[in-house]
Order: structure tokens, then C-alpha cells, then sequence
């Protein structure tokens, strides 16, 4: 904790959020962005919100206890973090149609979802042979780390999820009444989501990880954690590793892929113009492009640096 100033909550609700709340509610938290070193990435919807915000800690209680109001005091399913630097540039709210898009208007998770299965809880069944464990996560998040032995959906977004179920998920259920379906996701409201749809299609003993892999690396001794490489995050860490702390990936600015110390030594890669993910994607119009912006960006942090120096 020692020279980590900076409280990092990533939080999400379910409830129903008027339209009017929703303009109230942002133009309160802008205010507050506007006197305090306040920064994050914040969706609302009518069903709700989710986000993670960054702040020192007395503002950080400013806005979840405004947050809070809003919501009727429910839930907010809190998880925490420290930085000792700021892990997003501002604060970006956006108002969509849902707060995590699935695009299945027909669930309603707030009413019907699965069972929660804390983290202590979470080992035992995963290791039970009746168990298939899912990632609702996406495949670029899969690929920095995840439990072991679980599927991949290998979707490039969450709306794929639904396809997913209903093309394959019944090859991997021996016995649909007595298998146990366990999912997990980076905080847990996707799973909150996936839960809510297979109640909705009839499936059984439907599980999810309370507080996704975050509230799990928090609560879990290293010698008992089954989560496997980093977990993708959506700031400016990129991923954090089993300690919470900075991971070793980083992002290429031509496709915004996670990209590891080791794809960064690999020939195809050129910082902030292409990496071996996305080297046959771009024009050489594109690159040209992410060129001169790369030169900019490095001729503003020599200037940042030598102002620092003086």
C-alpha cells in the first residue's frame, strides 16, 4: 500500500435507471471530475450501471456514496484495487442501451441468474469432474491467462456468447440435469448476463464466480490459486498479474491487442504501428499514419520530460 495513492473500484448494478437519473447522475459526477483528479470509464443504461473509476481515496467515497443514491443503495458488487499511478487519462461516461451488450432484451438478471459461488467455494467446484467451467470472457482476454481446463468460447465479443450456447454447448453436457455449469468473467456481470440466459433456455445447475477473477486473486492465497497467467483488465495496465499488481502485456496502438514483453522482441513488431497480430490488417496509407502519430507521441514525452527536468 506504501506509496500507492490511487484507488482503483471497479463496480457494476443491476436496476432499473430513468432516463432523467442517468443525465442527472453525469452531470454530477463531471462536476466532480472537474475539481478533483477523478478519472475512469463509466456505461449506463436502463438496466443499470458499470464501470471502473480511479481516484484518491476520500473522492473515490465521494462518488460511491453518489453512486449509491442512485442506485437505491443495492449492490454495487465492489471490487478494489490500489495504483501508485493513474490508470486512466480522464473520465469517459457512456449512456448505452445495455451496460454489458449482449443483446438478449429478454433476460433480466437483477430477477434471474445463476448461483453465486464465492471464491473459497470456487476451487472445489471446478475441480469436480461433473463440472464444465466456461470463460464468457473474449478470446484475446482468454489468451493472457485463465482457469485451468476451462473452454473457450473463442468469441470476439460478448453478443457472440448467445450463438455460442446454442451451436455448441450441448457437446460438452453428458448429462443436461446433473452437470454443473460453472462461469466466470473479469468482475462477474457478464456472468450475471450468461447465467440469466441459460436459465432462460432451460438449463440446470447454473453457477458463477462472485466478484469474476478480480474479487478471486484478491481473496486467494497464492498456493491455492488455480487461475492460470494474468488477467486482462480494460485500463491503461492492461493486465495484472496474480499480486493485483502491473502485468507484462502492453497495448499495440495499430489494433489494440495485448502484446507481451516477449511479442514485443518478435521482428513483425514496431511500436505503435503494427505487431504480429495485425501486420496483414493495415494499408501502408495506415501505417504511415501510425507513424507520424508514434513520432509525435515520443516528441511530446521528450518535452514532458526535459519541462520535468527544469
Amino acid at each position: 500500500m506504501k506509496g500507492k495513492n490511487y484507488k482503483i473500484v471497479s463496480l457494476y448494478s443491476f436496476f432499473p435507471f430513468q432516463e432523467n437519473l442517468i443525465i442527472d447522475l453525469k452531470n454530477k459526477l463531471l462536476d466532480i471530475e472537474n475539481e478533483n483528479d477523478l478519472s475512469g470509464l463509466l456505461i449506463f443504461a436502463s438496466e443499470g450501471i458499470n464501470g471502473t473509476i480511479c481516484a484518491e481515496k476520500n473522492i473515490i467515497d465521494i462518488v460511491i456514496n453518489l453512486l449509491n443514491k442512485y442506485a437505491d443503495n443495492r449492490k454495487l458488487n465492489i471490487k478494489v484495487n490500489f495504483s501508485e499511478k493513474k490508470v486512466f487519462k480522464k473520465l469517459k461516461i457512456k449512456i448505452k442501451k445495455e451496460i454489458v451488450t449482449m443483446g438478449v432484451p429478454e433476460i433480466n438478471p437483477s430477477e434471474n441468474n445463476g448461483t453465486y459461488i464465492d471464491s473459497a467455494d470456487w476451487n472445489k467446484l471446478i475441480k469436480n469432474k461433473n463440472t464444465i467451467v466456461i470463460d464468457t470472457r473474449n478470446h484475446y482476454e482468454v489468451s493472457l491467462g485463465t482457469f485451468h481446463n476451462s473452454i473457450n468460447p473463442n468469441t470476439r465479443n460478448f453478443s457472440e456468447f448467445p450463438k455460442w450456447v446454442d451451436d455448441h454447448l450441448d457437446t460438452y453436457l453428458e448429462n443436461n440435469n446433473s452437470t454443473n455449469i460453472a462461469m466466470f468473467c473479469t468482475g462477474g456481470i457478464r456472468c450475471e448476463k450468461a447465467t440469466s440466459l441459460l436459465k432462460k433456455k432451460g438449463y440446470k445447475n447454473i453457477y458463477h464466480l462472485k466478484g469474476g477473477i478480480l474479487q478471486y486473486l484478491y481473496d486467494m492465497p497464492k498456493e491455492n490459486n488455480l487461475f492460470e497467467g494474468e488477467c486482462y483488465v480494460f485500463d491503461e495496465r492492461v493486465a495484472i498479474d496474480q499480486e493485483l499488481e502491473k502485468g507484462s502485456y502492453s497495448i499495440c496502438h495499430a489494433c489494440g491487442m495485448p502484446v507481451s514483453f516477449q511479442d514485443q522482441e518478435r521482428k513483425e513488431y514496431r511500436k505503435g504501428i503494427q505487431c504480429h497480430l495485425c501486420i496483414d490488417q493495415f494499408s501502408d496509407d495506415d501505417r504511415k499514419r501510425f507513424e507520424e502519430r508514434q513520432k509525435q507521441i515520443d516528441r511530446l514525452k521528450v518535452e514532458n520530460h526535459k519541462i520535468y527536468k527544469e
